[in-house]
């Protein structure tokens, strides 16, 4: 004989009270935007410099300590100018402007141009078109 389990009924979940407290806290809160029209036109907002003027960058995605080696890892023309330079180091490098940069690497270069053009002069030779630095050269070191 099959016995038969007594089954209770069950009871319905109790709805949870909330009190105005906790409503508040479960809110979701926008935070207020400051009214920039009573600014007058003059003041500046905190933190601003010449630079907020021109425009921003935005916030570094690298720090200054940052090394440029890791930074350029796939470019080898920029790392020889890094090590043309001898700055490591991303804020080592921003010390330089872009035309400084330009002349200190293009200076070894004129300076072996310079010497060539005078060897050949000497030699009574010249570059196409670099006749007249020839004579010149050769007139400014006559014996």
């Amino acid at each position: 004989m099959a016995v038969k389990k007594k089954t209770t009924p069950k009871k319905k979940a109790a709805k949870k009270k909330t009190t105005p407290r906790k409503k508040a806290a479960k809110k979701k809160t926008t935070p207020r935007k400051r009214n920039t029209s009573s600014r007058s036109p003059s003041r500046k907002p905190r933190g601003s410099h010449s630079a907020s003027t021109k425009g921003t960058l935005g916030r570094p995605k690298v720090t200054g300590e940052e090394k440029l080696f890791l930074l350029f890892k796939q470019d080898y023309h920029a790392r020889q100018v890094f090590g043309f330079l001898g700055v490591e180091t991303v804020k080592e490098l921003e010390q330089y402007e872009p035309d400084q940069i330009i002349k200190l690497l293009s200076q070894p270069i004129r300076q072996a141009v310079r010497q060539i053009r005078a060897k050949l002069a000497e030699n009574n030779r010249s570059l196409r078109g670099d006749k007249e630095f020839a004579l010149r050269f050769q007139e400014r070191n006559k014996p």
